[in-house]
């Protein structure tokens, strides 16, 4: 994936330094960086700020240092303390770098808003023209993966109803079988229960009647 982050020297115009140890300590911070020491160049620039709270171009380097350490979330915020400042002449290239930031933390839809900006300012940046439609394309896989997502869940959840409803009619004929069982043996105790009275009355009708009379009280 080409994508390209700009970064902002001393020579650049539109920046002011408040302080001549701010700009000690973001010299420096340079110098580390073009030697890729990313980590000692972010430190150079947070002691440029700790001089210079609100220096532009310490703000902007500390992010892009952040960015190559690849720290995405907070080279984000440092880009975004710029990015609403009307008063920042390099915004195009301050929004390109967020736009970078948010598509290596796969925030594809606000790259892509970053990127919408940074073009607005610059039309003719052919670099963020290319890595917006590259964010554009990954968003768009995103949304697929995740619809696809949302579908098999739901089919997940139809099959568990339908499994549910299985077992419940499953369930309920298990219950009409042991019922009908159930009737049928109580009818045949009823039956032989009332065979066994009838067998009895039968003995006792065929018993012979006593001809010794009654005892006389």
């Amino acid at each position: 994936m080409r994508v390209v982050i700009t970064i902002l020297f001393l020579s650049l115009s539109g920046f002011v330094l408040k302080a001549q140890s701010s700009q000690k300590y973001i010299r420096e911070g340079n110098s580390q960086y073009q030697d890729g020491k990313f980590k000692e160049a972010e430190i150079d620039y947070r002691k440029a700020l700790n001089k210079s709270p609100n220096s532009a171009k310490a703000i902007y380097n500390l992010g892009n240092s952040l960015y190559r350490q690849q720290n995405f979330n907070e080279a984000s915020s440092s880009y975004l303390k710029l990015a609403s400042d009307p008063k920042n002449a390099s915004q195009s290239q301050v929004f390109h770098n967020l736009g970078n930031s948010y598509l290596q933390s796969q925030k594809y839809q606000e790259s892509v808003e970053a990127y919408k900006h940074a073009l607005k300012i610059n039309p003719k940046d052919e670099d963020t023209r290319y890595n917006l439609a590259y964010a554009l394309a990954k968003m768009q896989q995103q949304q697929n993966k995740n619809n696809q997502k949302n579908k098999d869940k739901q089919q997940n959840k139809q099959q568990q109803q339908q499994q549910q409803q299985q077992q419940q009619q499953q369930q309920q004929k298990q219950n009409q079988k042991m019922s009908k069982n159930e009737a049928e043996r109580m009818l045949e105790a009823l039956n032989n229960n009332e065979k066994r009275t009838l067998d009895k009355v039968k003995k006792q009708q065929a018993k012979p009647v006593s001809n010794q009379p009654e005892k006389d009280w």
